[in-house]
């Protein structure tokens, strides 16, 4: 059963691959000059395998990403002290997880391009306490969902329709109850968990 927190044995395989993953980021946050937004990967171990937060947007006609699956996070804001910053401040607005909800540290694991919307992303990761609060829309008008989605369900790929900003596109999707991964989240997720 998807979410059901593993022990023993069946826990020690994720908790060994999670500790490898976040071992790949650095505690060091890269300038604010750096990039324009910033996203988090929340990691949790679950059955014998490793699950990542993800939203899906709230419908919004204005938003260039409406309806999309997104890891939290967002623009720079006047005021962040630093990338790893943003992130933080995003995660608890989308998703009201703080510091505190974390098993440890931010890492900053790389910048990229987020084509779609011409930023640059800042991209950490974090395992999430077992012991911090459940992750939940705090804004109906940015979130329309939060949900854990299993790396199994991210390796497999199907060519699917998406509605975009520049009309309908066929792209390569990863689908798990209902929501569809695609795009700079799918690539960012991928590559995280080194698929292909």
């Amino acid at each position: 059963m998807t979410g059901a927190a593993p022990s023993g044995a069946a826990r020690s395989e994720p908790l060994a691959a999670l500790e490898g993953l976040l071992g790949q980021g650095s505690l060091e946050s890269p300038p604010i000059s750096a990039a324009g937004a910033a996203v988090t990967i929340v990691l949790r171990p679950a059955d014998r395998d490793l699950e990542v937060l993800l939203i899906e947007r709230a419908r919004n006609p204005r938003d260039p990403g409406s309806g999309q699956v997104a890891l939290p996070g967002g623009q720079v804001a006047v005021g962040d002290r630093s990338l790893g910053a943003t992130a933080l401040r995003e995660l608890e607005e989308e998703v009201g997880l703080s510091e505190r909800d974390l098993r440890g540290p931010l890492r900053y694991l790389r910048t990229e391009l987020a084509r779609q919307f011409g930023v640059r992303v800042a991209i950490f990761a974090a395992e999430y306490a077992l012991s911090g609060r459940a992750p939940s829309a705090q804004s109906p008008s940015e979130v329309g969902a939060v949900f854990w989605l299993p790396r199994a369900a991210a390796e497999r790929t199907e060519p699917i329709e998406v509605d975009t900003a520049r009309g309908t596109a066929r792209v390569e999707a990863a689908v798990f109850e209902g929501h569809v991964l695609w795009g700079f989240t799918r690539r960012v997720v991928r590559e995280f968990f080194g698929l292909p």
